[in-house]
């Protein structure tokens, strides 16, 4: 299961005077997921490196928040070129996670310009860790892990699809503060 964090809103609410539980509820999203979500939508999404070779993806948008904290949960398997691409409605830090997740994945993250910020390589399976873009990015991508040491993908490397050009659905902002009381 994929999280995404705005911290900045719930240290706002909680510093306004609204108590830690109303902020939870109101901002609680999670549901009991116990199975994978169906395919969603795939598009094209190229990877171009700086030398200038071209590594071509069929990757699942997931554009509603129910999509995307649901991910790429309980699925057992990710084909070399698939995965699962997050657009953000603005330019955010991203904090994913992967509750759930049975296999590896590489996080791949992508700045306003389109180039690779980060990449998280191998993600480990069912972690609660937050994995952070350490910097506002506009998408999220999720490989499958280890594909981007074989593939030679680095950051500064260019991301293309069709997805950049579609307006995305706002993510509802989940609390940080629930999270880690969970992990304790």
């Amino acid at each position: 299961m994929k999280k995404h964090f705005i911290h900045l809103a719930l240290a706002s609410v909680i510093f306004a005077g609204i108590g830690t539980v109303a902020v939870a509820k109101a901002e609680n999203i999670e549901h009991d997921i116990t199975q994978a979500q169906t395919e969603l939508t795939k598009q094209p999404l190229t990877i171009t490196t700086k030398d200038g070779q071209k590594h071509e993806f069929s990757v699942e948008i997931a554009k509603t928040p129910m999509e995307q904290e649901v991910g790429e949960m309980f699925r057992p398997s990710i084909p070399d070129n698939g995965g699962m691409l997050f657009v953000w409605p603005a330019p955010q830090v991203s904090d994913m996670w992967m509750k759930n997740t049975m296999v590896p994945l590489d996080m791949v993250f992508i700045d306003a310009n389109h180039r690779i910020k980060a990449i998280a390589e191998n993600a480990v399976p069912y972690s609660l860790a937050p994995i952070s873009s350490h910097g506002a990015v506009i998408a999220t991508l999720e490989l499958k892990g280890g594909i981007t040491e074989r593939l030679g993908i680095i950051v500064g490397d260019t991301v293309d699809s069709p997805a950049f050009d579609t307006p995305q659905v706002a993510p509802v902002a989940k609390s940080v503060v629930k999270q880690e009381n969970k992990n304790k």
